[in-house]
């Protein structure tokens, strides 16, 4: 449906004919320990990652434009899981929804450049990930927990952030980057970046295509997850001085999606995206910078059973995806019957339109971030009669974050927001409209250490969530079984306490970051198990403590180790079990070797059981029906750096063909022959192949 989308594939033809262009160099993975800082670029071009990025102990900061092994991600969700404390519930090959620390949803908020993209599926077919091409962007971080106002409310598990940054140019000419992947199950995957400016401004065109068939999972058996998507994207900027930016975007994308454990596909992911922003910086001696941005989102997502799949009856014995669109779709329709062997298709959208200011003051200790934010977003359905709207959210926010330099290894970071959130209800059911005001705010406390590279912090943090569309309207019924969800979910509190270390040697760096939350009313998905259709969200109070450490070793100057190790944990107190959707205990274990133009990698993933579930609950998209077994996954690569400009690499991942299945799943939907309660298997042994060209 999208094989022949010209402009991405003249976008490529440009870039090809832009590698005989001077090279630049690539823009490097990170970091501060303390704080966001813009990448800079490195002397030389970095190996490809095999276990996860650099981290600081709170603050994740990467280059999106670094070749990394498991095989390049297809969105969002597939990248993050690359980073220690993420893992995602799998609809098919693509489109996985991310799960931090084992929270899922609105708990962790997705920025792209400034913007939120909101999905229309009542089901998350189309979460916002999905429409996240990951190698489109150059820097994605992340800031675990409630440990920043500056980014919207509610953000309880973190704050995710892919960001384009502005090309730099000190004269007329042309740079960029431009990839092409091959890889087993008839993948293919073009990716393009292509910018033209001077000193004065700058014109950038991204674009992206990606396309596969269905995998087979480690025992041969074909899964149901083929895709075929694309994205384009341009940028104009003004730049009059050094200090000044005005940047106009827009983009569209569309794509669809094969998914063995729904009823539904999605034959539509149609999103188009416009944007606008100011910055002026080094304007005073005290007031610093001031900084705007507004935005337009749409998502029009069309599901069906027969664009991709043959329209067949369901089981009895329904399983649990197959219960999920099913559910939505007979909210959306009134509830009523609905024959699953007949052709049907669901057509949603939605539009998010937001917009922020902030000023940066500075002081000789201090410095202080102050600004308001506003986001309005509407969702509509459409049937036999044209489009009906069924929400409308608004919220409005003002924050203030400020950073006192104690000492010269020493800083106390706090913050405060206040939001003002208000619901519209027009499905007729329950009250019109509901709204409440939302506080947040935290204290940190980082120090360094006089005698060595080790930095310690500890914080404390406060967010009030106001429920999400898919926590209002997609249940069947609200808490204790009330008639509508809408009226009676709470919102959701809470209050978490963050520690962590760094530890920043000449040859071995080590970071540790650990957790300990208490969520009040945290809202939890409630199915029936008899009849997975009808859901409950409910109210129960929490406990949640975890958290990540890694380190890496140079062995030699060709040798260097590293290895990570996330858990999670969650109780819920009202019901003394545990929580559900909590991923099990992960480790990866990576070694690189390089020499000269040549470098490889390994990595071994390890996952152990997880026996701690709560069967028939869990959230929108999945819940717990059963225990999962560990497994371990060998991975490896290999690269060549055959000039300045071009880098070819190779890989296998799961090299020995493992069969196994993650635990945060769906169960098949029996219109594939799946039976009840079966989770949907990984791919087997993966080859790839990769060029990449920079110019």
């Amino acid at each position: 449906m999208y094989k022949d989308y010209f402009p991405l594939r003249a976008l490529s033809f440009a870039v090809a004919i832009g590698c005989f262009m001077p090279a630049i160099s690539w823009a490097d993975e990170l970091h501060s320990a303390h704080e966001v800082a813009k990448p800079k670029t490195p002397p030389s071009d970095p190996v490809m990652t095999v276990t996860a990025p650099d981290l600081s102990p709170l603050t994740v900061v990467t280059n999106l434009k670094t070749p990394r092994q498991p095989v390049p991600a297809s969105d969002g969700s597939d990248y993050l899981k690359t980073i220690p404390g993420f893992s995602q519930i799998r609809n098919g090959g693509t489109n996985g929804d991310p799960v931090f620390r084992g929270m899922f949803g609105s708990r962790l908020r997705i920025l792209t450049n400034n913007s939120e993209m909101l999905g229309a599926c009542p089901a998350r077919m189309d979460a916002p990930s999905s429409y996240i091409s990951p190698e489109s962007f150059d820097v994605l971080t992340l800031i675990k927990g409630p440990e920043t106002v500056l980014w919207g409310p509610g953000n309880s598990a973190g704050t995710l952030r892919f960001d384009r940054e502005p090309p730099q140019f000190d004269k007329p000419g042309i740079k960029g980057n431009a990839s092409l992947l091959a890889a087993s199950n008839s993948r293919f995957d073009e990716n393009a970046d292509v910018s033209l400016g001077s000193e004065q401004g700058y014109i950038r065109l991204t674009g992206n295509k990606s396309r596969a068939g269905d995998y087979k999972d480690g025992n041969g058996d074909r899964v149901p997850s083929k895709w075929d998507k694309w994205n384009a994207d341009v940028a104009v900027g003004w730049t009059p001085d050094t200090d000044s930016l005005l940047e106009l975007t827009a983009g569209k994308g569309n794509g669809e999606a094969r998914y063995a454990g729904r009823s539904m596909d999605g034959s539509q992911f149609e999103r188009e995206s416009l944007g606008i922003r100011f910055e002026k910086s080094n304007i005073g001696d005290v007031f610093d910078k001031f900084e705007a941005s507004a935005y337009y989102n749409y998502a029009n997502h069309i599901m069906d059973n027969y664009s991709l799949r043959s329209p067949g009856s369901m089981s009895a014995g329904m399983s649990m995806g197959s219960s999920m669109d099913m559910g939505s779709s007979m909210a959306m329709s009134g509830g009523s019957s609905m024959n699953m062997s007949t052709p049907m298709a669901m057509q949603l959208d939605r539009r998010t339109v937001g917009g922020r200011m902030m000023g940066t003051w500075l002081w000789q200790d201090f410095q202080l971030q102050s600004g308001a934010d506003m986001q309005l977003n509407s969702h509509r359905s459409k049937g036999d009669n044209g489009w009906t709207k069924d929400a409308r959210f608004h919220d409005y926010g003002v924050f203030s974050e400020l950073t006192w330099y104690t000492t010269d290894k020493s800083k106390t970071i706090g913050g405060a927001r206040l939001d003002r959130a208000i619901v519209d209800n027009y499905t007729g059911t329950g009250e019109d409209s509901r709204s409440a005001t939302l506080p947040a705010g935290f204290i940190r406390f980082e120090h360094t250490l006089s005698d060595m590279p080790l930095m310690l912090y500890a914080g404390v943090g406060y967010t009030e969530r106001f429920p999400d569309y898919w926590e209002l309207f997609s249940p069947t019924y609200g808490p204790g079984g009330s008639a509508s969800a809408f009226d009676t979910v709470k919102t959701e509190k809470t209050t978490q306490l963050d520690i962590g270390a760094q530890y920043s040697g000449q040859r071995f760096t080590g970071w540790v970051s650990a957790y300990m939350g208490q969520v009040n009313d945290f809202i939890l998905f409630r199915y029936d198990p008899n009849n997975a259709r009808i859901s409950e969200a409910d109210n129960v109070d929490a406990l949640t403590l975890g958290g990540e450490t890694g380190f890496s070793y140079q062995l030699t100057d060709r040798w260097k180790t590293d290895a990570s190790l996330a858990y999670s944990y969650a109780q819920n107190r009202d019901d003394h079990k545990p929580l559900p959707q909590i991923p099990p205990l992960e480790a990866r274990l990576g070694l690189n070797w390089e020499s000269g133009k040549w470098s490889s990698g390994g990595l071994l993933r390890l996952v152990s059981a997880q026996h701690r579930l709560a069967e028939n609950e869990g959230n929108v998209v999945g819940k717990d029906f059963g225990r999962s077994a560990g497994f371990a996954i060998f991975s490896a690569n290999v690269a060549y750096k055959a000039t300045q400009h071009v880098k070819l690499s190779v890989g296998v991942d799961n090299l020995f063909d493992t069969a196994y299945s993650e635990h945060l799943n769906l169960a098949g939907n029996s219109s594939f022959g799946y039976s009840a309660n079966t989770p949907v298997s990984e791919p087997g042994r993966t080859g790839w192949a990769k060029i990449n060209v920079t110019f």
